[in-house]
């Protein structure tokens, strides 16, 4: 297993939602199986060799990651409308200020990317509409999920990354279309910010539900 260099987040590992999604799959997770949870240990390294065993992950001697079965409720975001995320998306703050301009999901400087640029709501959430890509799969849809929630605290000011996510996903999105996706902040606690994000299809209907951890660097 090996996070290819295109799935970056930071310029030199591994976007937090598409790796997180890779090691899920590696441990069995299926489209409307129950969901796990990843929590990232180190910065997943790019163009690695990486092994699964027993719920790890590992680079060599060093745990990268961790994978178990989620606890809990993983609420959905209250939806919106396609056109309040295509306006909200016009106000997307990593547009002037993106601590990593070329990520995957999120990177104004990635023309190859998901391009999912996640601007404020009135009431804190934030939306954006993402046309759904020919290569989805459940490793992408992970993806889909993880910096639109990220960016309800990256409004903050500070620099944050993924720390852990558990993922609720039920379906796919067919390749082409227009969803939205949608992310709120629960909790601000020292270094640490608790989101919810969700995809919702062409009708509205959640898709995929993830809630997250995400860690201040500094």
């Amino acid at each position: 297993m090996e996070i290819p260099a295109r799935f970056n987040g930071p310029p030199t590992s591994g976007n937090g939602g598409w790796s997180a999604g890779a090691f899920a799959v590696e441990a069995g997770a299926r489209l409307g199986a129950p969901p796990l949870e990843v929590t990232l240990r180190v910065p997943p390294p790019l163009d690695t060799p990486l092994t699964y065993a027993d719920g790890s992950v590992h680079d060599g001697g060093t745990l990268v990651a961790t994978v178990g079965e989620a606890t809990g409720e993983i609420p959905a975001v209250t939806p919106v409308s396609l056109d309040a995320a295509v306006e909200a998306a016009r106000a997307y703050e990593g547009f002037t200020r993106h601590p990593f301009p070329t990520c995957y999901v999120c990177g104004p400087e990635r023309p190859d990317g998901l391009r999912i640029f996640s601007g404020p709501l009135p009431d804190g959430r934030t939306a954006a509409p993402w046309v759904v890509p020919a290569e989805v799969d459940l490793r992408v849809l992970w993806a889909a999920l993880d910096c639109p929630g990220g960016w309800t605290a990256l409004r903050t000011g500070r620099t944050y990354v993924l720390g852990r996510i558990a993922v609720d996903a039920t379906a796919l999105p067919e390749p082409g279309s227009t969803c939205v996706v949608v992310g709120a902040a629960t909790e601000f606690s020292g270094r640490k910010a608790m989101v919810l994000s969700t995809v919702l299809g062409r009708d509205g209907t959640p898709l995929a539900k993830a809630r997250a951890t995400w860690i201040a660097t500094t």
